[in-house]
């Protein structure tokens, strides 16, 4: 066995170079929601079809996202994660070169399947770094990661303005090739004297692991909750920028950065405050990494109901930022709840699948917004609808049943 401090040195590591990834991951995933008018200007499209670059990507990204967790799950999670970032920030230097519709959506398909394997494999990688009371918060400072990308994804509509909506996409391609290449040399899988799981050169059985998840009552129950908070999360980013746009008469930039910087930091501190919480409060209660977001959910749906029904400005921002507070609660909690509810060794593979749900039902809520704005039907509709729906999510963590948690190393 290696020396603890040394494991528990390279477990904060690893999500210390994971951070930089996550950021990568949504603020290239995320930066066309805050170019509307740039790109439809350059690349004439509809509504419809703008929210289809969004809703393609996440149809592809989710159909995929159970194949790149079973990838992780059965090879090396190391691998899995370099690989991605490779080719999607290949992809996205390649979306700046696009010149006709079908390119662009082109692009966006192929940005779906290269970041499909990434996240399933970072967080399961993480839970085995992580195996004690520090699970909840890692995986908090690495979602605080995909926060912070998710906010600078807003840079783009001041770069649009300046330099064109290429430029974006040009240059984060770039920088993401290049950190790929520098994580070859530091990123790490856990040792394999250290890891939690079966190793990876035994044959995972398929058939096994289909009916270790879907015989367990508690996995459909959290499959349902990420369709719900799917549809809000996705509905959110992809329309949020262009409904404040419109509803508040903000500029391009304005928009963009009040669509995401707002919700993000808030998330981005909700992540680490309901990390600690949670590992602190499943000390004495098992279930505590999935009533830490049903409290956040119950007063988010609210919250967002406020922010989609008010014309005023900083009422709207308010029911964001509390909207941002769930949102950060669930997501730092949500690979753990999966470890207390699936094997360990099967949970990206399980993440995966929660991911294909979340998203399929987001992209249809993306889809839905753009035939809503092109039959003058106002967006805010469809932030009442997730409104209600988080409040139901709320609900049904409050209910689910999660086992014992399994002592640390």
């Amino acid at each position: 066995m290696m020396d603890s401090t040394k494991i528990m040195k390279g477990a904060w590591k690893a999500v210390g170079l994971l951070w930089v990834v996550a950021l990568l991951n949504y603020l290239d995933r995320l930066m066309m929601t805050t170019m509307h008018d740039p790109i439809v200007q350059s690349i004439p499209m509809n509504d419809k079809q703008f929210g289809l670059l969004t809703s393609v990507f996440l149809w592809v990204y989710g159909t995929l996202s159970p194949f790149g967790g079973l990838l992780a799950d059965r090879f090396n999670r190391r691998s899995v994660i370099l690989t991605s970032l490779f080719v999607w920030s290949a992809v996205t230097w390649a979306t700046s070169c696009a010149q006709t519709f079908p390119q662009l959506l082109a692009a966006r398909a192929l940005m779906g399947i290269s970041e499909a394997c990434y996240i399933p494999a970072a967080l399961a990688l993480i839970a085995d770094y992580h195996r004690g009371p520090t699970r909840s918060l890692a995986t908090g400072l690495h979602m605080s990661g995909i926060y912070a990308g998710a906010a600078l994804g807003g840079i783009g509509g001041y770069i649009a303005q300046r330099q064109g909506w290429r430029s974006s996409f040009f240059i984060f391609g770039i920088i993401g090739v290049v950190y790929a290449i520098g994580l070859m040399f530091s990123l790490r899988d856990v040792p394999k004297a250290e890891s939690p799981v079966e190793s990876v050169s035994e044959k995972l059985e398929i058939p096994a692991m289909l009916k270790s998840l879907f015989g367990t009552g508690g996995f459909w129950l959290l499959l349902a909750a990420n369709a719900l908070i799917g549809t809000a999360n996705w509905g959110v980013n992809g329309w949020l920028p262009k409904y404040l746009q419109d509803h508040f008469k903000l500029n391009l930039g304005q928009a963009g950065f009040s669509a995401t910087a707002y919700i993000q930091v808030a998330s981005f501190v909700a992540v680490l405050l309901g990390g600690i919480w949670a590992d602190r409060w499943s000390r004495n209660n098992p279930r505590a990494r999935a009533l830490v977001p049903a409290i956040g959910y119950c007063v988010a749906g609210p919250c967002l109901l406020l922010a989609a029904m008010t014309d005023l400005f900083p009422a709207a921002i308010l029911g964001l930022i509390v909207f941002g507070i769930g949102r950060g609660f669930f997501d730092t909690n949500h690979m753990p709840i999966l470890r207390q509810l699936v094997p360990e060794r099967y949970s990206a593979t399980a993440y995966g699948f929660q991911n294909f749900t979340s998203c399929a039902a987001g992209g249809l809520m993306v889809l839905a917004g753009g035939a809503m704005k092109d039959a003058g039907i106002s967006l805010g509709k469809v932030f009442q609808f997730s409104a209600n729906g988080l409040f139901i999510v709320g609900l049904m963590l409050a209910v689910l049943k999660l086992r014992p948690i399994p002592a640390a190393k």
